[in-house]
């Protein structure tokens, strides 16, 4: 990694779009931070979002930019519209869903940067089983947790 020595901008309406898993658009790389933080925007329709999932690597900022989202962290639960903003540890399973009836949108700060590149790498590779998707995932550090984990976190 270079070292972050000069500013990182994102002008509106660039960054790289990535179509995996809904719409992001990944707005900051890892690579032009030094490593420090990555940053996307994802679009997200009613009623989705990821599966409970536990980062190992990194810690997630999340901030509604439109819509209304459902965080669950830890065994807390937590609503947020536009102007909110939440930040999860790694280690701890979390999962977050578009609880709105229009799609939604969310600015995400991972730091350190990397995870930012799953987006555009599940959208080059292509996976078509949940066993493929997980190992891609357990690249970038993140493991999904099984369904019975998933109703203690609901």
């Amino acid at each position: 990694m270079k070292k972050f020595s000069r500013p990182a901008a994102s002008p509106a309406g660039h960054g790289t779009p990535a179509g995996a898993f809904g719409r992001h658009i990944i707005r900051m790389m890892a690579a032009n931070t030094g490593g420090t933080f990555g940053m996307f925007e994802a679009v997200v329709a009613p009623g989705e979002g990821p599966p409970l999932h536990v980062h190992e690597r990194e810690e997630e900022f999340f901030r509604v930019l439109k819509g209304r989202f459902g965080f669950w962290c830890a065994g807390d639960y937590l609503e947020l519209t536009a102007g909110g903003c939440i930040a999860l540890p790694r280690g701890i399973p979390h999962r977050f869903e578009n609880i709105g009836s229009e799609d939604g949108e969310l600015m995400v700060i991972v730091t350190p940067g990397g995870f930012e590149a799953f987006f555009p790498m599940v959208e080059l590779c292509k996976p078509e089983t949940p066993e493929q998707v997980a190992a891609l995932a357990g690249e970038f550090g993140v493991t999904f947790v099984p369904a019975e984990g998933q109703e203690a976190a609901a």
